[in-house]
């Protein structure tokens, strides 16, 4: 009975000792992920959250673009209720939307489906003719397509002749300017959705499309079986992603249209950018970038959980 009573404290040490041990070694662990982190937690803050923070406050103020202004409340915000220009901006973003981010996504799926047939070299010179596009400045895109579409000697007028029976400006035309950009836009970035679609692709296992042929399945049940289920995931991120950069819309309507004419590719950011940088209103400007953020998750996060319900049926 003594010797097993002399033995106890020593068991008691070793756990305690262990104990000190792994509070230790998380010690570490949270220093070493502390110093890791704070070089991104440093950056982030600078030039995300205090920016941020600073255009929240002076969406309520009616500060210049560069100064402190005079406490206002809401009322930039009320402003932005009777603007006409505001509302005709953002019913040409959601236009924009319709013109390419189910388009765009519909025609990056197909050349995925078609690039994912070849092999070896063939395969390579198709993706980067594809993508190549998207490495290309948005000035240099929009220099190409101003060229081609010209009126006078653009090499598409016959294209458009052929169709509508004459030339037509098409960045002068109210009728055509948006859609015209959407060509441009779609031509300018699905290079990258090409890509997210066919690495989506390349993880579909092999076997299933083997046991659907098996069981007698043709090439269009195969595709509606296995690659749409499978693929879906990856076409919701596309048509997430893509909504996101849509109503951000800028670029290419300041470059080609400059919002013309009659204000009919005129976007909200073009008014925030007029706002801030012609007009001096740092403070509307910023009630305009506020309500644009805020619309942009409200749309993502429903067009998100949409998308997610779609996928589980």
């Amino acid at each position: 009975m003594n010797s097993g009573a002399s033995c106890a404290p020593p068991i008691k040490i070793f756990k305690r000792g262990g104990a000190m041990s792994k509070l230790k070694r998380r010690r570490r662990e949270l220093r070493a992920a502390g110093l890791l982190t704070a070089p991104f937690l440093f950056v982030f803050t600078v030039f995300f959250l205090y920016p941020t923070y600073k255009v929240i406050a002076l969406s309520f103020t009616d500060a210049p673009l560069i100064g402190e202004g005079q406490w206002i409340g809401f009322a930039n915000y009320a402003k932005l209720l009777n603007d006409r220009l505001f509302f005709t901006s953002l019913w040409n973003n959601l236009y924009f939307v319709l013109l390419t981010v189910v388009p765009t996504t519909v025609i990056a799926l197909l050349i995925a489906l078609a690039v994912s047939k070849l092999k070896g070299r063939m395969q390579a010179l198709v993706l980067t003719l594809f993508f190549l596009p998207y490495v290309l400045p948005v000035s240099v895109v929009t220099l190409i397509w101003a060229w081609m579409l010209d009126f006078q000697f653009g090499i598409l007028q016959p294209l458009i002749a052929a169709v509508t029976g004459k030339p037509v400006p098409v960045f002068r035309n109210p009728y055509w300017v948006m859609p015209m950009i959407a060509v441009v836009t779609i031509w300018w970035t699905n290079g990258f959705n090409v890509l997210l679609l066919i690495a989506g692709l390349r993880n579909i296992p092999q076997d299933l499309y083997e046991a659907a042929s098996l069981d007698g399945a043709t090439p269009w049940q195969r595709f509606w079986r296995v690659t749409w289920p499978l693929l879906w995931p990856v076409t919701a991120l596309v048509l997430t992603l893509q909504l996101i950069l849509q109503l951000k819309l800028f670029d290419q309507v300041y470059l080609l249209s400059n919002g013309g004419p009659f204000n009919s590719s005129y976007v909200v950011l073009m008014q925030m950018y007029r706002e801030a940088f012609q007009l001096n209103n740092g403070g509307y400007a910023s009630a305009i970038a506020m309500v644009l953020f805020l619309v942009i998750v409200i749309v993502s996060v429903l067009q998100f959980q949409i998308l997610r319900i779609g996928g589980r049926k």
